[in-house]
């Protein structure tokens, strides 16, 4: 799992001292048998800088939200290329997994071309054979990307076999129009757009290689 946020207390400090201020003007206000002109001008103050406190915490807590929860994949980690593959298109799959897998929450590498499997690379999972079901199907014929933000609630997850059992997250990403990047995470709703747009295009030049 991942490790709790260590600036969670400070993220909820600004909401804690603006409330308390806010309190403590009222109880303030109550206890003063008479109101002066000084100290209506100081509570108007007071309760501006209370609600300034509050809405810079509330707006700490939605721009860094919580890291999603990170799990250890099960499986052996592999490094399988077919073997009829040429040394350019071999060294050309090793370098695009590897940036995958050292900049984004991949775990997991799949590249399936023109009906078989080019590539594996990652935390391998169990069984080693893709057999395309609707999603990726869906992926080869529209050549549009699928992102599976939190496998678990998806029932199409049964035809992700070939991933390790626990991935969190699934891209099918299309290379060109006869091949899909399959990529495996770790956390769940862990890709950004960023990521997103960076894996399409580590594809599209798959997808000039392998031509």
């Amino acid at each position: 799992m991942a490790n709790p946020d260590p600036n969670r207390f400070l993220k909820r400090l600004p909401i804690v001292v603006g409330g308390l201020g806010a309190v403590l003007l009222l109880i303030n206000r109550l206890y003063s048998p008479q109101l002066t002109e000084s100290q209506a001008r100081a509570d108007v103050l007071g309760v501006i800088l209370s609600a300034v406190l509050i809405l810079t915490g509330l707006i700490w807590q939605q721009v860094q939200p919580r890291t999603p929860d990170a799990v250890e994949l099960i499986g052996e980690e592999g490094f399988i290329l077919a073997p009829d593959l040429s040394d350019a298109v071999k060294t050309e799959l090793a370098w695009a997994s590897h940036l995958l897998l050292t900049n984004t929450v991949t775990r997991s590498v799949v590249v399936y071309y023109q009906d078989k499997i080019l590539m594996r690379r990652g935390i391998l999972g169990e069984k080693a054979d893709v057999t395309p079901g609707a999603i990726l199907k869906r992926v080869l014929e529209k050549h549009k990307p699928v992102y599976l933000v939190d496998l678990k609630v998806y029932p199409g997850r049964v035809e992700f076999d070939y991933l390790p059992i626990n991935t969190q997250g699934v891209i099918c990403q299309p290379i060109g129009e006869e091949g899909v990047l399959i990529l495996g995470a770790h956390a769940p709703r862990s890709y950004t757009k960023q990521d997103e747009n960076w894996i399409a295009g580590i594809a599209d030049k798959l997808a000039v290689s392998l031509k």
